[in-house]
């Protein structure tokens, strides 16, 4: 029997629910068009999401993993280069590097941000001479930016290629520059429960490099400028016309979703800045989305019990460390320990979060953890 004041992790459906007569003529419009693949609206989108960014260029490809694969096959990344990132990241970003024929150098990241440190960053450029280090990955995680001025500095003395990966920091900003306009290129995933997300896959590579963005088109779809002759190598990674309508209507209530996500955030933090809990870090002049809301405890396992068994979905984001995982913990170089990483990984839990939670649901979560610690915590 279901629960009616359960509370889900996510509801990615919920806004094309609220928004059902827009996506409803977008779609209407596409299977009038007849166009299916490439066609007007995801030139349309290209543009549109260019402009919401500030940056030139958008090219629409088929998800988030590919539009890092694209942006580094663009960058002329190939087998032989090493690329660095984090390990505390979704596994499309190395599988990505992997696709280009690269060979992952994972760095620890910043204990507040859980970003790429650019410190680590640094020191695995200086200890790691007989690599050849051509590109690297910082990833917005969480809805936040990672250090992009210290990180692109950093890149300029040692002539490094810098992809952001934005697939969780649609609208993200620093300094009021949005996120994917700091490095050459930038890929964002357009998967269901991102802040600006289809009914399906997509993605899009960002730059404001005519060249790359002429590379990025070329390679995601066989390396044709004319149709059926190959300039170049390439591949298949479209997006196609009905999500690029979609997504245009999407973009129009971005700022607006986000906005809530913020304002559920305040409500979290109010609620919840207690000593026994750490909660999300936002560094002055960044400005934070909210992809997800992720709090730390040392007793995390036994918080998600208690949480579940109340009805309340969550999640970890990402519960073991990309050189941990059986598939990668021989295949992925590391630089000098990963000890913040590891910590991170034992304690996060990410509450509910998106746009259409109710501020009563919200108090729920709150008052449920609260208890949860009283309790917790009583003299024994």
């Amino acid at each position: 029997m279901s629960d009616s004041s359960a509370i889900p992790a996510a509801n990615p459906l919920a806004d094309y629910l609220a928004r059902r007569p827009e996506i409803d003529q977008a779609i209407q419009r596409v299977l009038s068009g007849g166009r299916y693949i490439l066609g007007p609206e995801v030139i349309a989108f290209e543009q549109e999401f260019a402009s919401f960014l500030g940056a030139r260029f958008a090219i629409g490809v088929g998800s988030g993993t590919e539009a890092l694969h694209v942006a580094l096959r663009a960058c002329g990344i190939g087998p032989g280069d090493a690329v660095i990132t984090v390990s505390h990241t979704a596994v499309a970003t190395v599988a990505a590097i992997e696709l280009a024929g690269a060979i992952p150098l994972l760095v620890d990241v910043a204990p507040l941000s859980y970003t790429l440190d650019p410190n680590r960053l640094e020191a695995a450029i200086q200890a790691n001479p007989s690599l050849r280090i051509k590109a690297l990955i910082p990833v917005h995680l969480y809805g936040h930016p990672a250090d992009m001025p210290t990180i692109m500095s950093v890149a300029e003395r040692f002539n490094l290629k810098v992809i952001e990966d934005c697939a969780q920091s649609h609208g993200a900003s620093i300094d009021g520059r949005k996120t994917g306009t700091w490095g050459h290129l930038a890929a964002f995933s357009f998967y269901p429960t991102k802040n600006l997300g289809a009914l399906g896959d997509g993605g899009a590579v960002v730059t404001n490099d005519p060249e790359l963005a002429e590379r990025a088109t070329l390679f995601r779809e066989y390396g044709w400028r004319e149709r059926y002759i190959s300039e170049v190598p390439g591949a298949n990674s479209r997006l196609d016309e009905l999500q690029a309508a979609i997504l245009r209507v999407k973009l129009q209530f971005l700022d607006e979703d986000n906005a809530k996500r913020q304002e559920v955030a305040r409500q979290y933090d109010s609620m919840l800045s207690v000593p026994q809990l750490i909660l999300p870090h936002c560094s002055p002049s960044f400005t934070h989305v909210y992809h997800q809301y992720v709090i730390r405890s040392p007793r995390r396992d036994e918080l998600k019990q208690f949480l579940g068994a109340h009805s309340v979905g969550t999640l970890i984001h990402y519960p073991v460390p990309i050189h941990q995982q059986p598939a990668y913990r021989d295949r992925v170089l590391t630089q000098s320990g990963l000890a913040a990483t590891e910590r991170i990984c034992q304690e996060i839990l990410s509450l509910p979060m998106h746009p259409h939670l109710t501020s009563d649901q919200v108090r729920r979560v709150g008052d449920l953890i609260l208890s949860w610690l009283k309790e917790d915590h009583r003299p024994r």
